[in-house]
């Protein structure tokens, strides 16, 4: 996953947060780095601050819709704007959050793809419970990021 804010404390705390959890993740400072980073890595899921520098989340949300290979990757905003500004994601997490709860946004957006990915591929689809795959033991985590 691609975890996107130009605060690297914020940023740092969402990474060892979901790698704690069995996510693999890669971070950028801001849009424009995290356009050039996806290609690269094709993560499962993107979070998104919204006030950055260079690209703010809304016009990199936007830009990855528009891209087709990007059109299907889950986007998730994580800022402390109002939840009205997630034109383009398909979830809105609020700064401050607790940890269990960044966790709980990142595997709904992850089982929602895998269904939608099978399908592409003509594979089986809603019958089965999809699998986050993230080897996780479902710990929660204290304290707010």
């Amino acid at each position: 996953m691609l975890v996107v804010d130009d605060n690297k404390v914020i940023r740092q705390l969402i990474r060892v947060n979901l790698e704690l959890e069995g996510f693999e993740v890669v971070t950028a400072a801001d849009g424009a780095e995290c356009l050039d980073v996806v290609h690269r890595v094709r993560p499962d899921v993107v979070t998104l601050d919204v006030v950055m520098p260079r690209l703010d989340g809304i016009s990199t949300a936007q830009r990855l819709r528009e891209d087709p290979r990007t059109r299907h990757l889950p986007v998730a905003i994580i800022s402390a704007c109002g939840g009205e500004a997630t034109s383009g994601a398909d979830a809105f997490l609020a700064k401050p959050f607790e940890p269990a709860e960044l966790v709980r946004v990142v595997r709904q957006l992850l089982l929602h793809r895998e269904p939608r990915q099978r399908r592409q591929a003509g594979g089986p689809d809603a019958g089965e419970e999809p699998s986050a795959g993230d080897g996780s033991a479902g710990r929660p985590a204290a304290g707010r990021v």
